[in-house]
């Protein structure tokens, strides 16, 4: 959990804000229209309910959680309220912060928000920092040389050795920045125990492995997996 951090509650609703936000972030930050032709929305990845938006001089992503597949036709956007320790935006934010603190390369969170919009049910969404001049690594496989991939197996390694299991490791959720990788969207991330059995971190690379054959083909996910995994096991440091 983040020091010091702060929970408004109005109507129904409720605002998570880091301290260095806290006295700016309001509700309305959490409603695209609110920001009209100044929210540009996320092209790369996701579901279409990601904006960038710039907001008192801050450059930042709006996210709304939305579900994927076939229970998206019924409830697109609301999920089961369980408790306020469960929503969805309160545990990246506090999982993104955690890592920040930890000198993980990941966002910031800026704000998260629940509404509850049934006694059952929720809608939600996270305020992150963005980080300018990144491009997703889906747009850049085929650019990369084998120093960059053993880099990026370092990098991932850094997060499996703190615990951390990222729910959605894909292309579109790793960010290059010069020479540096970064992750987002932890949605339904977690820490995991230190007593959890480590195929945890197996089934994290063969998801990976599975977007790099989706988005760029088998023959170049097999080029780029030896120097991926070269920087995984410890040949190269990030």
């Amino acid at each position: 959990m983040v020091e010091s951090e702060c929970i408004e509650r109005e109507k129904g609703s409720a605002l998570l804000i880091h301290p260095n936000y806290e006295g700016l972030v309001t509700g309305d930050w959490f409603d695209p229209l609110y920001w009209g032709s100044r929210a540009q929305m996320v092209g790369s990845g996701g579901r279409g309910a990601a904006w960038f938006i710039e907001a008192e001089g801050r450059r930042l992503v709006l996210r709304e959680y939305r579900r994927g597949g076939l229970v998206a036709k019924l409830a697109e956007k609301s999920y089961v309220f369980t408790g306020e320790q469960n929503v969805r935006s309160f545990s990246e934010f506090r999982l993104l912060n955690w890592m920040v603190e930890a000198g993980l390369p990941v966002p910031r969170a800026v704000a998260a928000m629940y509404r509850k919009v049934s006694g059952l049910h929720y809608q939600a969404s996270i305020l992150i920092e963005r980080i300018d001049h990144s491009v997703p690594l889906a747009d850049l496989i085929r650019d990369l040389q084998a120093s960059d991939w053993s880099r990026l197996g370092a990098t991932i390694r850094r997060f499996h050795d703190a615990g951390v299991r990222h729910a959605d490791l894909n292309c579109f959720n790793v960010l290059v920045k010069e020479a540096q990788f970064f992750l987002i969207d932890f949605d339904k991330g977690q820490l995991m125990p230190s007593s959890a059995r480590p195929q945890w971190k197996q089934g994290n690379l063969e998801r990976f492995a599975r977007s790099l054959r989706k988005v760029a083909g088998e023959t170049t996910q097999q080029k780029v997996w030896d120097s991926f995994l070269n920087g995984y096991n410890g040949s190269q440091t990030a």
